[in-house]
């Protein structure tokens, strides 16, 4: 909508100091708009994707990983019976608490890994199992960081269109002084301003990207 405001006003320049000063301050804040708008959804997406690949990371872990782990850990424990409670699948809950249980279960498995050799257990499977919760744990930080990209650029692309609505108010008095008496201008004018006024829930100018909320 602040697109429109700026293009008409691009083609109905005046030769005041004042009224130029404040469409350079509109095309200034048109353009931070749409740097923002760039970064929010880059965010939204580093967030999906990162949401993504830990769940494919979490399913091989449990799934693929522990499982062959707590399978070995329970033949242990024929030897070994504290062994059969430390080699549990850890339950289907929140991520930190996942983590923490792997690791758990990753810490005993090496104290133990002669035992659990002897079960059945192959000498990479370790190794493969910490990687995995490495890579799970990055993925972690990685959905952090993006959130918090996204919703810094989200706070501050509200700012910028706040401003901007503030600056298409003056420029509709400088139309108003410099146009009042041209009809067909005022109806120009008039085209490209309701835009902006009509439409207060909207966030972004005309060509900002728009963005959904990222799923839960």
């Amino acid at each position: 909508m602040a697109v429109r405001v700026r293009d008409f006003l691009r083609a109905h320049r005046t030769d005041g100091v004042a009224e130029g000063a404040a469409v350079a301050r509109l095309e200034e804040l048109l353009a931070r708009a749409d740097v923002l708008a760039a970064q929010q959804r880059s965010g939204i997406v580093a967030e999906r994707a990162s949401t993504e690949m830990r769940g494919e990371v979490r399913r091989a872990l449990r799934t693929k990983l522990l499982m062959y782990l707590s399978a070995v850990g329970g033949l242990a424990s024929h030897e070994n019976a504290e062994l059969g409670a430390q080699f549990r699948l850890p339950p289907i809950g929140p991520n930190q608490a996942f983590v923490t249980v792997a690791r758990g279960m990753l810490e005993r498995a090496t104290e133990h890994k002669g035992l659990l050799v002897k079960r059945g257990m192959s000498e990479s499977l370790l190794t493969d199992i910490a990687a995995a919760i490495d890579e799970f744990e990055q993925t972690l930080e990685a959905t952090r960081a993006a959130r918090r990209g996204h919703v810094g650029a989200s706070a501050d692309l509200r700012a910028v269109c706040a401003e901007i609505t503030e600056q298409v108010k003056v420029l509709h008095g400088v139309v108003r002084y410099r146009f009042g008496d041209n009809a067909e201008l005022m109806g120009a004018w008039a085209s490209a301003h309701n835009v902006l006024t009509a439409s207060p829930k909207s966030s972004a100018p005309d060509e900002t990207p728009k963005v959904v909320k990222p799923a839960a």
